[in-house]
């Protein structure tokens, strides 16, 4: 009987384990025409494809934004802890500008579609990952415009 529940017992350990590091949740840093931040979470749906989805706010010179994006991501690995990913997805933005010396200020929704493709890192002695990635977007509300993306550093806990 004891044998039997220290069997059982390192066969959840594997378990849980396996499926510890499939989602993570962190920050990602850069981006947005200045600084931005945003907090990212990454839900895994099978061994090479996952959601992201980053809430984000965004500040410069007199421009403010808060966002929301989701992208499906394909991701896959190089080695030693390295590995890829690319995705495509939707943007939901809103955003203010305000010029207090002429007095002039403006607010809209923006809705774009991104693309986003990066590397990552993940620790194999402790449960993080780096990201450094690119976000494009090809706006279609208010007016239809293409924006290269600004490189960010993403920074998460696995679980």
């Amino acid at each position: 009987m004891k044998k039997l529940f220290l069997v059982l017992v390192a066969a959840f350990a594997i378990v849980v384990s396996a499926n510890a590091q499939s989602n993570a949740l962190g920050v990602r840093l850069g981006g947005g025409q200045g600084f931005g931040a945003e907090l990212s979470y990454q839900r895994a749906l099978k061994s090479s494809n996952r959601l992201e989805f980053d809430l984000g706010w965004s500040s410069h010179d007199h421009y403010t934004s808060v966002s929301l994006n989701g992208i499906y991501q394909f991701t896959g690995e190089i080695g030693s802890g390295f590995g890829w990913f690319a995705g495509v997805g939707a943007h939901v933005g809103f955003w203010t500008w305000k010029n207090e010396y002429i007095k002039d200020s403006d607010s809209d929704v923006a809705v774009a579609l991104v693309g986003q493709a990066g590397l990552e890192y993940k620790f194999s002695a402790v449960p993080i990952q780096l990201s450094l990635d690119i976000r494009p977007r090809f706006y279609l509300i208010p007016d239809t415009d293409f924006h290269w993306g600004d490189i960010a550093l993403g920074i998460r806990y696995c679980f």
